[in-house]
């Protein structure tokens, strides 16, 4: 089965660095019915962090967002990408992004267990189309 790609879009809130932020936003997502097929988080500053947010419905998720009082950055698009666990699978889509002279700004990919792999690339917004094209995504 050949890997599949897509474009997502994903949204960032900056938070305090302390115990239970993370867990605080993803139970008010919970509780809106909020799915989101990504979440990466990391240091951002002094004393806070960043949780990037993929969700499956965007327009849901705004909403959602706002009722919970989330100051959301901007929409932001990247890639998601799936497929059959093997080595090399993902050193086969950067190169193919890297032939097309785009630059990567992020990549977080892991195995999914039984047999399969996910993760999502970033790339810079004036690269999307670039990167699109020569992902194969139109």
């Amino acid at each position: 089965m050949p890997d599949e790609v897509k474009r997502i879009d994903y949204y960032y809130v900056a938070v305090p660095d302390k115990p239970g932020e993370g867990a605080r936003i993803l139970a008010a997502l919970r509780a809106a019915g909020v799915n989101l097929i990504g979440v990466s988080g990391f240091p951002h500053g002094a004393r806070r962090s960043q949780l990037d947010l993929i969700p499956e419905d965007s327009a849901a998720f705004v909403k959602a967002a706002r009722a919970a009082k989330l100051k959301l950055s901007a929409k932001k698009s990247g890639f998601l990408i799936q497929g059959e666990d093997r080595p090399g699978a993902v050193a086969d889509r950067l190169a193919q992004l890297a032939e097309a002279g785009v630059n990567v700004t992020s990549a977080q990919v892991f195995c999914a267990g039984t047999g399969r792999y996910g993760g999502m690339l970033w790339v810079k917004a004036p690269d999307l189309r670039k990167a699109a094209k020569a992902l194969g995504i139109g």
